[in-house]
């Protein structure tokens, strides 16, 4: 049977590097000690004016591609998942596919905000074990979201940012590494609390949009807190049932990060330590559907991933979707 194997990692941020203090100036008053002490982001990266999505993906697939000595020529296949794609239309996928090289290979963009990444991840590797024309995939997650803040909305200016991260699923036979198991959870009842809600369809931009700021990333309601560890932990309890092992067999988990309290309870009821779960969100902010694969990236660079090592991929977004996915490095 054939696997899907991670082959290489990459990663990318812009160079404009945004404190906690710019924000003190920006909003007349000290955030930077309730990011420090809440959620421990201390820094992140924005775009500048000229940058956009596809800038960060094309460095970010191209980090992927060096690392593992392999030409675009040879990608059979390229999945972008943002949700601040390039355009509306076409996808940011094909704009990639162009700028590399990658003649050969098939392209499309998925969706399902900071969970897509995962989800990505889950249909690449299922293309790689049902079709053997399929033998390099280049899965990137892109974020962007500088572009779509308010700049003088507090509670989301200062977490998000910009960034993106690669992986590479190469396919193999006779191995047990690879792809393992997966699961996809969605509680649409949440779907208006958070997101963009205009330039598509439902709402196209107008006069009008331009004033209410329907048109930038909203807030409309506050999640239950303990929402996302508790969705984060059932996941995991079934995929580790799924696997027949126990969360602590898990070498390290890579969840999303918005929160590190979050992360935190979330381990906490597995009876795990907070080193099992490598964050970047210090250094990083929020980079939704980037910061999984980023952190994946980060972690390997570090070397604290070993052939063989079982990871877990569990992350969230608007929606609000979730997607788990299990593999053995």
């Amino acid at each position: 049977m054939r696997k899907a194997l991670i082959r290489s990692t990459g990663s990318f941020v812009p160079e404009w590097l945004l404190p906690n203090t710019y924000f003190n100036e920006l909003l007349n008053e000290d955030v930077d000690t309730w990011l420090q002490e809440n959620l421990h982001i201390r820094s992140r990266h924005w775009c500048k004016g000229h940058e956009s999505t596809a800038d960060l993906a094309e460095a970010a697939a191209l980090d992927a591609l060096q690392k593992a000595g392999i030409r675009a020529e040879e990608l059979d296949l390229i999945i972008i998942a943002t949700d601040t794609p390039e355009y509306i239309s076409p996808s940011t996928a094909s704009v990639i596919q162009n700028r590399i090289g990658a003649k050969k290979a098939g392209t499309f963009d998925l969706n399902t905000a900071c969970a897509g990444f995962v989800t990505a991840l889950d249909v690449a590797a299922k293309y790689i074990m049902a079709d053997e024309r399929y033998r390099y995939i280049l899965v990137v997650g892109a974020y962007a979201m500088s572009k779509h803040l308010n700049k003088e909305d507090k509670k989301t200016v200062t977490l998000f940012a910009d960034g993106a991260g690669a992986v590479l699923l190469e396919a193999e036979k006779n191995t047990d590494r690879g792809f393992l198991t997966s699961e996809l959870r969605t509680e649409g009842q949440y779907h208006s609390w958070m997101g963009v809600y205009a330039g598509g369809t439902h709402q196209p931009v107008n006069e009008k949009v331009l004033q209410t700021k329907d048109h930038q990333l909203k807030f409309v309601h506050r999640f239950p807190k303990e929402l996302n560890p508790e969705v984060w932990s059932s996941m995991i309890h079934s995929l580790c049932q799924r696997l027949e092992i126990r969360p602590g067999q898990v070498e390290q988990y890579f969840i999303t990060q918005l929160n590190i309290n979050s992360i935190h309870e979330t381990l906490q009821a597995l009876d795990l330590p907070t080193h099992k779960a490598h964050t970047i969100m210090e250094t990083k902010g929020y980079t939704g559907s980037a910061c999984i694969p980023m952190a994946l990236d980060d972690a390997v660079s570090q070397g604290k991933l070993k052939e063989g090592d079982l990871i877990f991929l569990i992350g969230s977004g608007g929606g609000l979707a979730f997607a788990g996915a299990a593999f053995r490095f």
